[in-house]
């Protein structure tokens, strides 16, 4: 986020970034979607609605989850949120007493430790490597383990890896006593290989997704969590009193997306995935490392550390003089580092002309004009 407000105050003075740093879809949501939205709101759904959210979406959320994997679920084992942050929140208060630990990769998504660490836990941090694909090791997770350990976090598709955790490594996980902690919000954005939800392999396990990346509605704010029954009630509590509910006309929007998004969200697969292809390419010829290519999400997280072993520094120093805006790799942990998150959640134009200007950085040349 420094990097996008920096980012953001060039523009102000006029100067053109590209932007490669955000993980946000630059597709517009689809119109069966926003249509849905709007028809709710002619409607007049606008109350409140179920506290564990609209007993259709929640059912619609159940076919999808076992058209997708064949797996069987509730309704009652489901609390739709606005968006997956409440339902990390939610989670992490039930589940934690002071000094509670949760164990997580490096590198991860950024927010991960704040909010174990909010909930008075403490993350436990399982470094994880290129060379794997950024894949947990069991036996490295097997070692931290405790008696105080309440979760073991997954993200797959990850960020700020784009990698998936093969079928192996996640039933291997799934076999461990604490409860599987699983992060699918980047599911369906597949281009090569499977993604496997946890759910498939145990039923000890919470479920974070939303509607957000697959369906381009990261600004309507809708998500939820999947849980064991005996969880809902004290989750159900705390969403009662925090939040009361998600968001009624949003939340009929998601059952627009379910039903009536497969063809958008098809495209928006078949063009992330040219993207991610030239990204990689192009990367790779520039120079930079990428020992596994990423298979899901919209990231490429590439190796600078023979440009330097400072990826804030080298972040905002692109930014400044090639004009183009990257993650750096220390955002996601100590294991980021040297490492920069490239976005491909933009245009091929705005990739290409990113990607040039940075190749030219690299050479030294200046950006003529700018």
């Amino acid at each position: 986020m420094d990097v996008l407000e920096k980012a953001q105050e060039l523009e102000r003075d006029g100067i053109d970034i590209i932007h490669l740093e955000v993980g946000e879809p630059d597709f517009d949501t689809p119109l069966c979607i926003k249509e849905a939205a709007c028809k709710a709101l002619e409607d007049g759904h606008t109350h409140y609605t179920h506290s564990l959210g609209m007993l259709a979406l929640r059912e619609a959320i159940c076919r999808h989850y076992f058209s997708t994997y064949r797996v069987s679920l509730s309704p009652d084992q489901i609390v739709v949120t606005s968006g997956t942050s409440p339902a990390m929140f939610l989670l992490f208060s039930v589940l934690l007493e002071k000094g509670d630990q949760v164990i997580i990769s490096d590198p991860h998504y950024a927010c991960y430790p704040n909010f174990i660490i909010f909930s008075e836990g403490e993350p436990v941090i399982v470094p994880v490597y290129e060379e794997d694909g950024f894949q947990y090791r069991p036996e490295a997770i097997e070692e931290k383990i405790t008696n105080r350990t309440r979760g073991i976090l997954i993200n797959s598709p990850s960020n700020p890896t784009g990698n998936l955790l093969s079928a192996d490594r996640m039933g291997a996980i799934a076999e461990f006593s604490p409860h599987i902690i699983s992060d699918e919000i980047y599911h369906g954005l597949v281009y090569e290989g499977e993604a496997h939800s946890i759910l498939e392999f145990t039923d000890n396990a919470f479920v974070f997704n939303g509607f957000s990346k697959l369906y381009a509605m990261t600004g309507l704010r809708l998500g939820y969590l999947v849980a064991p029954k005996s969880f809902i009630r004290p989750l159900q509590k705390l969403h009662q009193n925090f939040f009361i509910s998600a968001n009624s006309v949003i939340q009929m929007a998601g059952m627009a997306a379910l039903k009536n998004a497969g063809e958008d969200t098809a495209r928006m697969i078949q063009i992330y995935d040219e993207r991610r292809r030239y990204m990689i390419h192009r990367l790779k010829k520039i120079g930079f490392g990428i020992t596994v290519e990423p298979t899901g999400a919209f990231y490429v997280f590439a190796n600078a550390k023979h440009i330097s072993t400072d990826s804030y520094a080298l972040a905002f120093d692109i930014l400044e003089k090639a004009h183009v805006g990257v993650g750096p790799g220390i955002d996601f942990g100590k294991n980021g580092e040297g490492y920069l998150r490239f976005s491909y959640a933009n245009s091929m134009e705005n990739i290409e002309i990113g990607l040039d200007r940075i190749e030219k950085y690299l050479q030294g040349e200046s950006l003529l004009g700018n």
